[in-house]
């Protein structure tokens, strides 16, 4: 699964790929390290509203009908596409679309089956210097004080070759190398088609096929693998 990445893009650069404007400047994260586990906000396009890049949601998603107080948002970090409309925590907000914003991300290859060894990749694309990841949204609302907490999901598919080799962490345990996960990245013809409602979400069920470089940060010399 996917829980570090990286956005780097500017404000002017963000605004001039997406020919968007930014909703909050000052709320605008650009960060060469994000870990999903302080629930970050990263900068999002809503589907309603393609024209604004969005600074207000934060990264592991918070339904509408959670405790706060008690629900474990590090597992909603990431969604399986295969299972969304059969998790409580997806099934009703499939419709809730948006775009996540960013530069880069982070996985670790395992050398051994325990972790022990691990080797940090970064994972950029060749195509997009800014690129987007699928996700899903919503918003909690406090009841008794009017508070709301808009969050996000990013949405998960079976790695393709490159992240077959890099996100072993599973395949490497169980011999299956299907096992292997990657976010979807939405190549930029694609964008326009996730943020469609009408479109089926099955159809993004699939590995990224454009062009990648997994660059390997823990060599002494860094080169990319692929």
């Amino acid at each position: 699964m996917c829980y570090y990445t990286q956005q780097m893009a500017t404000i002017e650069a963000v605004k001039g790929r997406f020919k968007a404007e930014v909703d909050n400047e000052e709320n605008f994260l650009q960060s060469d390290f994000i870990t999903g586990f302080k629930f970050p906000n990263i900068p999002v396009i809503l589907d309603t509203s393609p024209a604004v890049i969005t600074t207000g949601h934060n990264w592991g998603l918070l339904p509408s009908w959670a405790d706060p107080a008690t629900f474990a948002r590090r597992k909603t970090l990431n969604a399986r596409i295969e299972t969304l409309d059969s998790r409580s925590s997806y099934k009703d907000i499939i419709q809730n679309r948006c775009l996540i914003i960013a530069t880069g991300y982070y996985e670790w290859h395992w050398n051994d089956k325990q972790g022990k060894s691990k080797e940090k990749h970064q994972i950029v694309s060749n195509d997009d210097d800014i690129f987007t990841f699928a996700g899903l949204y919503t918003s909690w609302t406090d009841t008794n004080f009017g508070h709301t907490v808009n969050s996000f999901t990013m949405v998960t598919t079976e790695g393709n070759d490159i992240m077959k080799y890099v996100h072993n962490s599973k395949s490497i345990k169980s011999g299956n190398i299907h096992d292997a996960r990657m976010p979807i990245m939405l190549n930029k013809q694609d964008e326009c088609a996730w943020l469609n409602q009408s479109v089926k979400i099955s159809e993004f069920a699939f590995p990224y096929s454009g062009s990648l470089n997994a660059i390997n940060l823990d060599l002494p010399m860094q080169y990319e693998l692929f």
